[in-house]
């Protein structure tokens, strides 16, 4: 997988590069400072994927994500900000945007979206996907059954089936059963998502290990 990064940091272009280099399937292709510089650069490398800054100085990402698609480029784009703001969020829906980070963002985190993005799925900041729902007047933690709550709890502190059946004293085909659940009902990929969702919305505090 080849990845470009776009930032007008350079600090911040260094750590996202040291932080992509900790995946061995990942290869650093490019960088960029702004738009027109990230336009040459995807055009020349041909990046499976695009870490771009929502903001770079007097520009906006969102308009280079445009510019690279109103040119036939297909490379996917993850977008990367401070910013949690509706405004913000509702602009890059609307540009489609494959991947919605911030960058309050563990690495972990970070390279989970990765990899999520370039298997050909939608990465938003569970935290934001808190938000949204609140805007439309529900949480999908709502949707949950207390044992629900519990499962994904243990999930977000890592742990695998046998362990939260243990601890719960349950069976391994009923932690199965509910985490099916609880991935349906927040409409997650995975049980990794499902802890990234736990951590962002309070339910509980850990740190992911990635194989």
């Amino acid at each position: 997988m080849k990845i470009v990064i776009v930032d007008d940091h350079p600090l911040v272009r260094r750590g996202l590069a040291s932080v992509i280099s900790m995946q061995p399937n990942v290869k650093f292709a490019g960088e960029a400072t702004n738009g027109q510089e990230a336009l040459l650069v995807i055009e020349e490398t041909q990046p499976d994927l695009v870490l771009i800054d929502l903001k770079l100085a007097d520009e906006s990402g969102l308009d280079v994500i445009k510019t690279a698609r109103a040119r036939g480029i297909v490379s996917k784009f993850i977008l990367l900000t401070s910013s949690a703001s509706r405004e913000d969020f509702l602009k890059a829906e609307e540009v489609l945007v494959d991947g919605y980070v911030l960058k309050e963002a563990l690495p972990e985190e970070l390279l989970f979206a990765i990899q999520l993005v370039h298997k050909g799925r939608k990465y938003y900041d569970p935290g934001l996907m808190e938000d949204k729902m609140r805007m439309s007047g529900s949480s999908p933690t709502d949707e949950l059954t207390p044992k629900e709550k519990e499962v994904l709890i243990e999930l977000g502190q890592g742990a695998c089936n046998r362990e939260i059946a243990s601890r719960l004293f349950i069976s391994e085909f009923t932690v199965k059963k509910h985490v099916s659940q609880i991935l349906a009902k927040l409409q997650v990929a995975d049980r990794t998502q499902a802890a990234l969702y736990a951590n962002a919305v309070g339910l509980t505090k850990y740190e992911m290990s990635f194989d």
